[in-house]
């Protein structure tokens, strides 16, 4: 289907008054179509709103690709839609511990997942970069409230990027080596690994990253 077909679609089966622009722009990715239609979308290509979002990264986009309606997941999360909405609506979860459990259960979220719609990623970023630069041992309890995994195997995955990072430094650092070069590679080493510290966090925990 050609742009104005979907467009005319959704006119006709949905009322909506789409224009072609706004077709090919949801196609390119440089804006979003509303919750409705989303749903009217998908409606009329002939598949599942969940088909149209490979890659939910939101929380509003996990629920919408589980086709539930917002006041369904805040029934199941004992909260109010209008509370739950607010923290949809905000990209920061603020849910205590058996909510969410219950939000990654019903949303089929991995870790790494949970922490992405809980809009915790940059703080999960700053504590890992704290944790491997010092000692890691003292982010143990802050990371453990943003990731939710079995502590002692936290404590493994934290000492072994550590572990990795201090390698990384050492091994780029040569005593018999002078000058700014050797010390600019080091240094463009070291802001790599600390650039990409959450991801690599995740590959050392074997959790499938976000954006999966």
């Amino acid at each position: 289907m050609l742009p104005g077909h979907v467009a005319y679609g959704l006119g006709a089966q949905y009322g909506l008054r789409v224009s072609t622009e706004t077709v090919v722009a949801w196609e390119r990715g440089l804006t979003v179509p509303s919750e409705y239609e989303l749903t009217a979308l998908a409606g009329v290509l002939w598949c599942s709103p969940g088909e149209l979002l490979t890659a939910a990264r939101t929380l509003r986009e996990h629920r919408v690709a589980r086709e539930l309606a917002a006041e369904e997941l805040a029934r199941l999360l004992g909260l109010s839609t209008s509370a739950y909405l607010r923290m949809e609506e905000s990209g920061r979860w603020r849910g205590n511990e058996r909510q969410s459990a219950v939000l990654s259960e019903v949303l089929g979220l991995t870790a790494a997942g949970f922490v992405a719609v809980s809009g915790r990623e940059e703080d999960l970023a700053d504590l890992l970069r704290g944790a491997v630069t010092t000692r890691w041992q003292a982010h143990v309890r802050s990371v453990a409230r943003l990731v939710p995994l079995e502590r002692g195997f936290l404590q493994d995955v934290m000492e072994q990027l550590h572990t990795d990072y201090q390698a990384l430094m050492v091994s780029t650092l040569s005593w018999s080596s002078t000058g700014t070069e050797h010390a600019g590679a080091t240094g463009d080493a070291g802001r790599e690994f600390l650039a990409g510290i959450v991801e690599r966090f995740w590959r050392t925990a074997g959790v499938e990253g976000a954006s999966h």
